[in-house]
């Protein structure tokens, strides 16, 4: 069972409140979120475009902007290689439309997941070379590709990389490296994904060469905010600020192949947030790189004519529902295996399924994550052994464990949170022994603790609290959504609802005697409904929010989770 605690931090709400014109629960909210400060809270609640750092400000972008001058009055070839995930994807066309419009001779290429793996390799440097060209620029990868670019140099080519992952001991050999990590950047903030550096550095492009930025601050810079949901970056600082203007952008974008895509997945775009981009949109381009090529999804992004984006945008989005399918199938196996084999006592789940498809063993080891607040790895069975991702909770570092087991792997890399690994199939059981044997994890580390910003009657919620509350959007990693309490509350209706039958709509009364509709999603049901039919009160967290039906607006809690009162 989750642990739920309350936040308790002081400061002088009212005063905040009047200087910046919130209330003083609003001001609350932000101070449970750690935004302190006039210069932070100003940013945070009214940041802007203005607000942005200058993007010369990167080390490795004066210079790059100058090379890229160079080669393009040269004419010289240039190749953007890029990553088969949201992120990669988005910055490839970035990076393609800023030197396109720049006069470059320019193309682009993007590996294959299952062939080629992450990131710049061998192949695509001969390959690039074969084909003439004079300059290679990666784009969300390129900075642990010492080798490659090593072996690109020997061959007389150029390489340029711009990235945003951590650097390694060893700098690859490149003409110039753009990333806000290196350890002498002072660009002020560090934590931007690959596609608002390569805008960084497209903006500072078309600068240095006077081009309209009219484009840059259009749909280059509703890519990047796109992508920034889509990498689960933390919505943090300049990551904030080019998500809420990104999104203004999509709900009014006439870009043909994100407009396509909207419209295949039956969004109104008035209500576009995050939301839409972390589970509807995004998911739709990382499906072509899991299941077939991210070229497709760059094919859509760089479709200008309406009705072939429609084709492709459908293509895309059958992929993803292809992915989905897959995936549900995986997570039933693998709680079938859990439950058979008796691994929910595990401190670490190790879930071997040899038939899942590769792509999909980090989103099936994050579901069962999800459900059994453990780490997990999702192993599968490959032409060259088994191969897997693992996914992890914050009092475990997944890279610094499995380190201890290293001789076990034929390949291993990863962080804190995540992990890849690559295998002989025999060590599997011996894997999963030692990580658990090896495990120090206390059963309270092994409790979810949610945090409550404040218990919140039901006759406190109305439209205007919902109106303040979107002053804290756009959310997701980083800036979670605040999290209310209501106790003791009785369920007079409930209902299943969707095709899946794991929506419950509910009407609501809490100790107070005020009532509210609501709304559950939950993916076993049953057991909610065996909950509800046996507790006749709940305690409850929740999210305020306006459900809008057939023009009709009415206030509604989204339920995030429940207990049994007196439970």
């Amino acid at each position: 069972m989750k642990k739920w605690m309350e936040i308790r931090k002081g400061a002088d709400f009212q005063a905040i409140g009047q200087r910046f014109g919130i209330s003083p629960f609003t001001a609350r909210l932000l101070r449970n979120k750690d935004i302190m400060g006039d210069e932070e809270i100003q940013t945070y609640l009214y940041g802007s475009l203005q607000d942005l750092h200058p993007a010369f400000l990167m080390k490795g972008i004066p210079e790059a902007v100058r090379l890229l001058e160079t080669k393009i009055s040269d004419g010289a070839r240039i190749r953007i290689i890029g990553d088969y995930d949201i992120d990669g994807v988005c910055a490839t066309y970035i990076l393609l439309r800023g030197l396109r419009a720049a006069g470059a001779r320019v193309d682009t290429d993007i590996p294959d997941r299952i062939k080629d793996g992450y990131g710049l390799n061998r192949e695509l440097v001969e390959r690039a070379h074969s084909a003439g060209v004079d300059t290679i620029v990666t784009c969300d990868n390129g900075i642990a590709a010492v080798e490659e670019i090593a072996y690109a140099k020997e061959l007389g080519m150029t390489v340029i990389i711009t990235d945003h992952h951590e650097l390694h001991e060893q700098t690859p050999p490149a003409d110039m490296t753009v990333n806000p990590h290196q350890p002498d950047c002072p660009y002020p903030f560090k934590n931007l994904c690959g596609a608002a550096v390569a805008w960084k550095l497209v903006s500072a492009l078309w600068e240095a060469m006077r081009i309209s930025t009219e484009a840059l601050y259009g749909d280059l810079l509703m890519l990047a905010g796109f992508a920034t949901v889509g990498d689960v970056m933390d919505l943090i600082g300049e990551n904030r600020i080019l998500v809420r203007e990104g999104l203004k952008l999509l709900r009014t974008t006439q870009h043909p192949g994100m407009s396509a895509l909207i419209q295949v997945n039956e969004l109104n775009r008035e209500s576009l947030v995050a939301f839409h981009i972390g589970f509807v949109l995004g998911p739709c381009i990382n499906a072509s790189g899991r299941l077939s090529t991210a070229k497709r999804a760059l094919e859509l992004l760089d479709t200008e004519d309406p009705e072939e984006a429609l084709v492709k945008a459908a293509e895309l989005k059958a992929l993803n529902d292809e992915r989905k399918f897959m995936t549900e199938r995986s997570v039933k196996e693998a709680f079938v295996q859990i439950e058979e084999n008796g691994w929910e006592y595990d401190r670490v789940m190790v879930v071997y399924l040899p038939d899942c498809h590769e792509s999909l063993a980090g989103i099936v080891a994050g579901r069962i994550r999800e459900r059994c607040y453990r780490p997990v790895f999702v192993l599968t069975r490959t032409g060259e052994g088994v191969k897997g991702s693992g996914r992890s909770i914050p009092s475990y570092s997944m890279f610094e464990e499995m380190s201890r087991c290293k001789e076990l792997y034929t390949r291993y890399g990863g962080h804190p949170m995540a992990a890849g690994v690559s295998m002989p199939e025999e060590n599997v059981e011996r894997f999963r022994t030692c990580l658990n044997e090896l495990c120090s994890l206390s059963e309270d580390d092994l409790t979810e603790v949610v945090h409550i910003d404040i218990a919140l009657p039901f006759q406190y919620v109305s439209e205007r609290l919902v109106e303040e509350l979107r002053l804290l959007e756009p959310f997701g990693k980083g800036n979670e959504k605040p999290v209310f309490a209501a106790r003791n509350v009785q369920i007079l209706e409930s209902r299943v609802l969707g095709r899946n039958q794991n929506v419950l709509r509910l009407k609501l009364r809490d100790e107070s005697g005020c009532d509210l509709d609501g709304i559950y999603f939950h993916d076993e049901m049953q057991e909610v409904l065996w909950d509800l039919q046996r507790a006749p009160k709940l305690h409850i967290l929740y999210y305020p929010e306006i459900n809008e039906y057939r023009g009709r607006r009415t206030l509604q809690v989204r339920v995030m989770d429940y207990r049994v009162a007196g439970g």
